[in-house]
């Protein structure tokens, strides 16, 4: 059984800067990739960053490059989100997953998702 648990979520000011977390489990399972997500309310779910499990090598997306850092842990089987200057528009439910295949922003390439953290940046 796969599992995928965020952590480190919570309400910021903007400017202020938060780093989720997300712990995989499951004995067989060894991904391609780990992807971050988010979705807020009446919103798509849209891809935030994407690390190479294998080299840890990243892809981002416009709004991220720059102010979110993502890194995965092999020997502890965590990914960080490290996101920085943080504004409103980040407010969202950000969801980690793990994918076998498949083309990185997309969220049908990813197989396995966490229940989701909450993200709050007022103004």
């Amino acid at each position: 059984q796969v599992q995928l648990v965020e952590s480190g979520g919570g309400l910021v000011q903007a400017g202020e800067s938060l780093t989720l977390s997300c712990a995989l489990s499951g004995r067989t399972f060894v991904p391609w990739a780990m992807g971050w997500f988010r979705q807020a309310p009446g919103k798509e779910r849209e891809f935030v960053a994407r690390a190479i499990w294998r080299d840890g090598s990243t892809d981002y997306a416009d709004f991220a490059r720059g102010r979110f850092t993502m890194s995965r842990n092999r020997a502890k089987n965590t990914v960080d989100l490290q996101m920085n200057s943080l504004q409103p528009l980040d407010t969202a439910v950000y969801y980690c997953a793990a994918s076998r295949s498949g083309v990185y922003y997309l969220p049908s390439s990813y197989d396995y998702w966490g229940q989701g953290t909450q993200v709050t940046v007022s103004s």
